[in-house]
């Protein structure tokens, strides 16, 4: 099987959006990943065994020499196409997969030089190909696979189908291209001469050398026609004719398919941030070593486990003969949701290859009591994968996790952070050269039967892993100068969001309810207004529809081009907006962020747990800088700044038995690192004077006093310093002030005049990372950067954006950390009932108890303002009342 790398991945490209396969460093992956999908699909379904994919190196070939007009009206390649062929090059290296590129030539001249080789040889071949040329190749033993919708389908080109198709001979399809011509490759064709005359003259004259010959006997005007260019004809037949004797570094033979490298698979999918199981399953599938994999002993190699299933009475003997040896990993499989779990199967693994399993509901008295006391021992060190998802859900028995030496996942985290997926398997074969079995799920989970003796192997095996991995991390972190961070910061972060996820928010169900049939009612008045504004009804949510009633029917000004159409997204909508006094583009706005606020609203509704309260998960290895995120519900996605976004926040309100919630944050903790970082005097003043930051600021750059800064010029350099923080360009920053780029390149040159300090830090914090290949936090946090060094414009410009923001907000992301723990920390040394609930963002939400809210807000400021000292003193907000909108300050 020989495949068009070019032409499939191209497909690949436009049929996928670039805007949903992106990575957090801006790199589109629509075409590497339309492509493997392909590439898996193809080799299970053909199951070739010899495989080769080729490339086409540049325009510049033997065609563009004789012809320079070849594929010179292709317009540019897409700045979001280039370097994804690269990338896809590197994915079919780790598949051991061979590929090919050669100067001079495209890549079906190499497919047509490789199949007429296999043909010789005795090979069945098949070629997958976008190009039709390549039917001139179709033979008995030749068929080409043609994608036919998008990247799914594919329609077999044989000898029958392309007589069928053109009513040729595939011989007689170069002949049949040359008369046609190809706007695709800029060949033109006769004047008044369409497939149909060309097909008839093929026949009628048997080839195209004939009809050259005879050329007089073509009567009417289209003979006239094919007279007339006839010269150009010959050049399109010249260059039509593919190449069947490119010199190449292999031969046919070579091309026998071989085992995987599947560790550099993973990591190529891995720094691709593509975690679709799906297709990894798929690719994997399709390994010629699967079946060496599957053949070889059920525990990986190198490993030697002794495994038990222990029964009632066994945990305990078993506990006192491993427990004080070594550090034991930790594996279980359990569930959660909606603010409660259970744990159905745990495995022990220690490092003399002595493993246990158990079901927790089969222990007698004595070994749960072991096993407990064991848990909750601080001085018995354990090693788990994800320990935060245990020590949540094994609250739910009683049990209590202290004493974590070690969470693979978190440390996987610190070593790259840039990865997108920290699955046990993924990591077992990246850093142990390791494949689990099938049992071992993504998120590290199993789901087999209690009785089923090789399952629970499996789960050993993952417990032992999980060990395994602890001290090649152990190694690993102390490489890149993260050990400390992983003991101090990450591990009891990842114990207190424990605690916060079990305790969740108390909702207000009847609030929240009475705002969901709000919105709809507001989603429905605006679908009134839209049918009402353009005189009859259409569907708001067809882009089609609304293209053909924007640029159609009301003829508004033309928005960006997209593969479907002229867009109306968010963007397009607020600019047509601008741009016309019709109403129903502002219509369209509301519509969809009413619509949104709605989602959002049902969303909430749906995840308060039987215990009238709403527990979120935190994530602490999704964001690369260390921020937290949270997920079923996501509490960042709420609005702050809107009137709607504030009466959502009124449906969080405090539990029974506490009397308010509290909210506390830093104000500007950003810009405050920045300053800090950059040791700029002027900001350093701006922040210590008292004032209000960006009046004083603004008065400097714009050399006015503070009293004549107005709104406009206070807004302009807001967003500058916020901006700065987040690795704003010029551009971007017109676009958000809405100015053109010239003025907003002259307002950044003014603040670097009067703020240098800013300047020599951000061009510094660039330089450094491109020689170190990362940036650091205050604390050591690495963020790497590997595309600062990318000969790829787009991917050097993103990474020089993270350069810029990583450290800023790492740091303030660090610092939120350090004041969690702290504030926890006081809370329980002075024997306070009151507790932290949320953290979101740089906020920090807390559920007083009756007649501790002095006390509390005492605590909260001191450790808050004292968690770390930087030369822009941390300021601090603190707020309380009955809901989360009312404790806002």
């Amino acid at each position: 099987m020989l495949m068009d790398g070019h032409s499939l991945a191209y497909r690949a490209f436009f049929a996928l959006p670039a805007e949903n396969f992106t990575t957090a460093t801006g790199q589109p992956t629509n075409a590497i990943y339309g492509f493997a999908s392909m590439l898996a699909n193809t080799l299970r379904d053909e199951a070739p065994t010899h495989f080769a994919v080729a490339f086409d190196v540049s325009r510049k070939t033997w065609r563009s020499e004789e012809y320079t007009e070849y594929k010179a009206n292709r317009s540019k390649t897409p700045d979001e196409f280039k370097g994804q062929v690269e990338l896809i090059g590197e994915l079919l290296d780790a598949m051991h997969a061979q590929r090919f590129a050669v100067d001079g030539f495209e890549a079906d001249d190499i497919i047509a030089t490789l199949a007429t080789q296999a043909e010789a040889e005795g090979f069945e071949v098949l070629i997958v190909t976008g190009d039709r040329d390549s039917f001139q190749l179709v033979s008995e033993h030749t068929t080409v696979l043609y994608p036919t919708k998008g990247v799914s389908e594919l329609t077999r080109f044989t000898p029958e189908k392309v007589v069928e198709k053109y009513g040729l001979t595939p011989a007689q399809y170069p002949d049949f291209a040359a008369l046609r011509g190809d706007p695709s490759d800029n060949l033109p064709g006769i004047p008044g001469v369409g497939e149909k005359t060309a097909a008839k003259w093929i026949n009628q004259f048997g080839s195209f050398a004939d009809l050259v010959e005879r050329v007089d006997e073509v009567k009417g005007k289209a003979g006239q026609n094919l007279r007339d260019h006839l010269e150009a004809v010959k050049l399109n037949r010249r260059l039509t004719e593919m190449v069947k004797d490119v010199e190449l570094p292999k031969t046919v033979t070579d091309l026998e398919r071989a085992a995987y490298d599947r560790t550099a698979v993973v990591m190529v999918l891995d720094t691709l941030e593509i975690r679709n199981p799906s297709l990894r399953e798929r690719l994997f599938a399709v390994d010629p070593g699967t079946e060496e994999a599957e053949a070889a002993a059920p525990v990986v190699e190198g490993v030697e486990l002794d495994g038990a299933v222990l029964g009632a009475g066994e945990l305990k003997p078993w506990l006192a003969e491993h427990d004080g040896k070594a550090v034991l990993g930790l594996a279980t499989v359990d569930t959660w949701a909606l603010g409660s779990g259970s744990v159905a199967e745990v495995a022990l693994a220690a490092a003399d290859g002595a493993a246990a399993w158990f079901d927790p509901s089969r222990l007698d008295g004595a070994d749960e009591n072991a096993f407990a006391k064991w848990l909750a021992d601080p001085k018995k060190p354990k090693v788990l994968h994800n320990a935060k998802g245990a020590m949540r859900v094994f609250a739910e028995h009683g049990w209590t996790i202290e004493g974590v030496s070690m969470d693979t996942a978190l440390a996987a985290y610190l070593v790259k952070p840039g990865r997108r997926s920290f699955a046990l398997d993924a990591l077992s074969l990246e850093y142990l050269g390791r494949e689990l079995g099938p049992a071992a799920a993504a998120d590290g989970q199993l789901a087999f039967g209690a009785d089923d003796q090789a399952e629970a192997e499996a789960l050993m095996v993952q417990a032992r892993t999980i060990l395994d991995l602890g001290e090649a991390f152990g190694e690993k972190l102390a490489e890149v100068g993260a050990a400390e961070l992983l003991r101090d910061m990450e591990l009891p972060t990842s114990a207190l969001l424990a605690r916060l996820e079990r305790h969740g928010i108390a909702a207000d169900r009847a609030h929240l309810e009475a705002m969901e049939q709000m919105f709809a009612g507001a989603v429905q008045q605006a679908v009134k207004e839209a049918h009402a504004s353009v005189g009859h009804e259409f569907n708001l949510g067809s882009p089609k529809q609304l293209q053909e009633v924007f640029f159609g029917e009301l003829d508004l000004p033309k928005t960006k081009k997209t593969k479907t159409g002229y867009t109306t997204d968010a963007d397009a909508l607020a600019w047509l907006a601008t741009q016309t006094d019709h109403e129903l583009p502002v219509i369209m706005l509301r519509h969809r962020e009413q619509a949104r606020l709605r989602v959002t609203v049902e969303g909430l509704i749906k995840t308060i747990a039987a215990d009238g309260r709403i527990h979120t998960t935190f994530n602490q290895t999704v964001a690369a800088t260390g921020r937290l995120s949270s997920v079923d519900p996501n509490l960042q996605n709420i609005p702050v700044r809107t009137e709607e976004g504030r009466a959502i926040r009124r449906g969080f309100v405090v539990g029974e038995g506490f009397e308010s919630l509290m909210t506390a944050d830093y104000s500007q903790i950003e810009l405050r690192v920045m300053a800090h970082l950059s040791e700029d005097e002027g900001l350093l003043e701006a922040f210590t004077s008292g004032e209000d930051l960006h009046t004083t600021v603004a008065s400097q750059v714009f050399s006015v006093e503070r009293s004549a800064v107005d709104a406009e010029m206070r807004r302009k350099i807001k967003a500058m310093s916020y901006g700065l923080a987040y690795g704003l360009s010029a551009f971007g920053l017109s676009q958000q002030l809405n100015i053109d780029a010239g003025e907003a390149r002259a307002l950044m040159d003014t603040y670097f005049e009067r703020f240098g300090g800013v300047r020599d830090y951000l061009r510094r914090a660039v330089d450094e990372a491109r020689a170190t290949g990362y940036t650091a936090t205050l604390f050591g946090r690495r963020r790497y950067l590997p595309d600062l060094n990318s000969d790829n414009r787009q991917r050097r410009e993103a990474a020089e954006r993270m350069a810029l923001n990583a450290p800023i907000q790492g740091t303030a992301a660090d610092i939120v950390k350090i004041a969690m723990l702290n504030v926890d920390r006081a809370l329980r040394e002075a024997g306070l009932k009151s507790r932290m609930l949320l953290q979101v963002h740089d906020e920090i939400v807390l559920e007083i108890a009756p007649g501790e809210r002095a006390r509390t807000e005492e605590l909260v400021r001191r450790e808050m303002a004292s968690a770390v000292h930087l030369r822009a003193p941390l300021d601090v907000s603190v707020g309380a009342g009955p809901d989360w909108e009312s404790a806002a300050h």
